[in-house]
């Protein structure tokens, strides 16, 4: 998540959320009553003659809205705010009316409360991504990118070269447009890096020697560091899959957010193997943890929502919060998001056992 101060006043902040766990984030600290500054669309009627009086057009604004609800829109790939406009940069927008906005990943709002929580200021703090991470798996017919950003994993369609055919001894083996190739990927590269203010790290793998090509390609390109990873003989997005599961690539990650989540979970079965009860699965176990104030950390994927009431379960990670406990959301379309879901959608590690 980017957050920055905004000149709009001494107690705003300019907010981006860069994935699912953000959004969380922004669920959390978002209250009745707080003020929202967002660019958004709303239909505007124009009254004339030579229009249907109930026909309008639907303009972009930037509007300032008193918030009044606040929830996630049926999925949690997006957070619904309705509220009443307190003022907008269009004359035809009256003030005073209804209005409904979402907020996706990577849009920008601005947020304004009469009085910043701690906790709130803790959990902005906490939810930053120090690093994030794009995987390149390549060989000389196609090419996948995946950004990992946090415990969630996007991955671009396959990029291809226009190489075809088997590659016998003694075949030619460069592609005359590898240079066009390597261009692609880079444009796909930057197309992700250009919305990103963090530190980031490139990771380059696959079969062959068309890794250390493309590598000697970007050195020239980028300055960002880059790190040639070996035995993952696979690419395109197959690939991807394939180096999420290595050793390697957990080992070249395990100070990430998303390498410290798989370090956790990796314990969590070891606890479960050897019969020590310092740990909690499902909501009921989870909530009885944090109410003994033994949580350590809290695993949840967002399938969670399908088992406990949504403010329920913000409740439960504000008092987490409050409590000392560490917080790690994963997305439930991931490897480790299905083995939480598998797991009730939501785990704990505990400081002593309470049963």
């Amino acid at each position: 998540m980017i957050v920055r101060d905004s000149k709009h006043s001494e107690k705003s902040k300019a907010i981006v959320p860069e994935d699912l766990d953000d959004l969380f984030t922004l669920r959390r600290i978002i209250e009745i009553n707080d003020n929202i500054i967002t660019d958004t669309t709303r239909s505007i009627k124009q009254r004339s003659e030579f229009s249907r009086p109930d026909k309008g057009e639907r303009v972009k604004i930037r509007i300032l809205l008193r918030i009044e609800n606040i929830k996630f829109d049926g999925t949690v790939d997006r957070v619904r705010i309705g509220g009443t406009i307190l003022n907008s940069d269009n004359q035809l927008v009256p003030k005073g009316v209804h209005h409904t906005i979402s907020i996706k990943v990577d849009d920008m709002i601005i947020l304004e409360k009469k009085q910043w929580k701690k906790i709130q200021s803790d959990i902005l703090k906490n939810s930053g991504n120090n690093t994030i991470y794009l995987l390149i798996s390549i060989d000389i017919q196609e090419a996948a990118i995946a950004l990992v950003t946090g415990t969630h994993v996007k991955i671009l369609p396959n990029i291809y070269s226009g190489q075809s055919g088997k590659r016998f001894q003694g075949s030619r083996m460069i592609n005359p447009n590898i240079d066009n190739f390597f261009g692609e990927i880079l444009l796909g590269i930057k197309s992700i890096t250009n919305l990103h203010s963090q530190k980031q790290m490139l990771v380059l793998f696959g079969p062959g020697e068309t890794k250390r090509r493309f590598f000697n390609f970007l050195s020239k390109e980028i300055t960002d560091s880059i790190t040639i990873l070996e035995g993952i003989d696979v690419a395109g997005e197959d690939g991807i899959f394939v180096s999420l599961r290595s050793t390697s690539l957990k080992e070249l990650l395990k100070a990430s957010k998303i390498g410290i989540v798989s370090s956790l979970l990796d314990k969590l079965i070891y606890l479960i193997h050897k019969g020590e009860p310092k740990y909690a699965i499902g909501v009921n176990e989870v909530r009885d943890a944090v109410t003994n104030r033994s949580i350590d950390c809290l695993i949840y994927s967002n399938s969670i929502l399908e088992k406990i009431n949504e403010n329920e379960f913000i409740d439960l990670l504000n008092s987490t919060e409050t409590i000392g406990g560490k917080i790690y959301g994963v997305d439930a379309s991931t490897d480790i998001g299905l083995r939480i879901s598998s797991l009730g959608g939501i785990v704990g590690l505990l400081r002593f056992a309470i049963r």
